[in-house]
């Protein structure tokens, strides 16, 4: 079964075909800058990444994914070409500090502010940690294989070569201000990707141009590879002067050292796509004078919470942790994360999680009934399911008619072999990765909550039975106010965290 997907190098959808001839798939993907948490617009991108490489798996190939880490040369005007702004270690170094003095420093940050190797190590950790709970498997490979999620301040040397490489070839030169640049009009191809050109990008369209650099560049759209900065927080010796790599240089150098200097598949979101990809399509076909860098280019588009653009102004701004906290299982979030299609901007909802967690409770369930059914014979609903789950993830990763064929065959009688059934549900999962998340994490409830609504679950108790409806009401509130929801049954009062 072909799979075809949307390749935005060619603006078209296409059936797949790896490179190497035993199918192996060479993947990259760009991945987080650790100056703070990711949010889950962040994840949205890394974790349809995640499904795409495990469909890819499904079908049948061996995936080898990398993923950096951003921990250097990450600047605040990222939409510039010549990495403008403020470099974003100094930006967290400066808000660690504020949060020290006001008390609300995050549990174990005690980090030096003044130190990015420090500050990008601690954001790094809790970026892998949450990123293991939501089943990234790139993220959860790293534990025995580090190299497979790089950071830029362990391959700078790689990043001198790559730079010497296109000086030698003609591709970039050293301007007067001591900057490193990649000339533009040597690669003709330049604007292919993003749908940019050269005559639109000398007119300062496309993306911000920096008008600081323009008297020393050849074009306007030249961009920066090296720049020599004594004063920079993070900076290495080099052929031309202590400085640090421009933020399109990194993704190339760590890309080509591992994976090679032509891959299958790279992946990032839509914002991505220019200039930080297409200075990486430059530079590396330059580097290796093949046609391609990347034969397909897959890109997730924006998320929006609850109808608007997410903003910690409008408190409606989340970290995968900040949902952790509330209750929230890692199994919800990350089908709320991916059940839309990646092409289309999706709405995270509160009431959008809990719809998936009711999904995964039945499908939980229907596993559990599977494991302990026996006998039977035939192609049963989880056998179709599956191949129409096959057929929909190969038609562009269509997630939500996949999940429509699953929530089908949930809802039928059951059928065929047992064995075959059960075997079908759990190649589903490999691709959804759900089954295995849906528990509360040990930091959502290891915090006292247990011990104070076990003791206004008593309280109200004897309340109740002494008919003392005041005293009742006001630890209902207070339960409703730590954000816990209660159920009355036969068997007694339950809780669980709210949404």
């Amino acid at each position: 079964m072909p799979m075809r997907l949307y390749n935005t190098l060619t603006k078209s959808t296409e059936e797949f075909k790896a490179i190497a001839a035993d199918g192996t798939v060479a993947f990259y993907s760009c991945g987080p800058t650790v100056y703070d948490d990711a949010h889950i617009g962040n994840f949205r991108s890394f974790l349809n990444a995640d499904v795409l490489r495990r469909t890819l798996e499904l079908f049948g190939h061996t995936v080898r994914h990398v993923m950096n880490i951003t921990d250097v040369g990450h600047m605040t005007e990222d939409e510039d070409a010549d990495g403008g702004g403020e470099d974003k270690m100094a930006v967290a170094g400066r808000r660690i500090a504020e949060a020290k003095k006001s008390g609300k420093l995050p549990a174990g940050a005690e980090i030096d502010a003044g130190n990015p190797y420090a500050i990008a190590s601690f954001y790094a950790d809790r970026f892998l940690e949450d990123a293991r709970h939501l089943g990234l498997k790139v993220a959860i490979e790293e534990r025995g294989h580090p190299e497979l999620m790089p950071r830029p301040t362990r391959c700078i040397p790689q990043m001198i070569q790559l730079v010497e490489a296109l000086i030698a070839h003609g591709n970039a030169y050293v301007a007067s201000d001591g900057v490193v640049y990649f000339s533009v009009t040597s690669f003709p191809a330049y604007g292919q990707l993003s749908g940019n050109t050269l005559d639109a990008l000398r007119e300062g369209e496309g993306g911000r141009i920096n008008a600081a650099h323009q008297a020393v560049k050849r074009h306007p759209a030249d961009f920066m590879l090296w720049k020599s900065d004594p004063t920079h927080l993070m900076r290495w010796p080099s052929p031309w002067g202590e400085g640090y790599p421009g933020w399109h240089l990194e993704c190339s150098a760590m890309a080509r050292m591992l994976l090679g200097e032509e891959i299958d598949l790279h992946s990032g979101g839509e914002d991505n796509i220019f200039p930080h990809h297409e200075c990486e399509v430059a530079q590396s076909c330059c580097a290796s004078g093949l046609q391609h860098f990347a034969r397909v280019w897959f890109h997730t588009r924006h998320l929006q919470v609850e109808g608007e653009k997410m903003s910690k102004s409008k408190g409606n701004f989340y970290t995968a942790r900040d949902l952790f906290a509330k209750g929230v299982t890692p199994a919800a979030l990350r089908l709320e994360l991916v059940r839309t299609h990646y092409r289309t901007n999706s709405n995270f909802t509160l009431q959008g999680l809990r719809d998936c967690q009711r999904m995964i409770d039945r499908w939980c369930g229907a596993r559990e009934a599977l494991v302990g059914r026996t006998g039977g014979d035939g192609v049963g609903p989880m056998q179709r399911a599956l191949a129409e789950f096959k057929d929909s993830l190969g038609d562009d990763l269509n997630v939500a008619r996949g999940l429509g064929a699953l929530n089908t065959a949930i809802n039928e009688p059951a059928a065929g072999d047992a064995l075959l059934e059960l075997n079908a549900l759990d190649a589903i999962n490999t691709v959804l990765g759900v089954f295995e998340r849906n528990t509360l994490l040990e930091a959502a409830t290891d915090d006292g909550l247990t011990a104070r609504v076990e003791a206004l679950l008593e309280a109200r108790r004897v309340a109740r039975a002494s008919k003392d409806f005041a005293a009742s009401d006001r630890a209902r509130d207070a339960l409703t106010a730590l954000g816990v929801r209660i159920k009355d049954g036969p068997q007694g009062t339950t809780w669980e965290r709210a949404v």
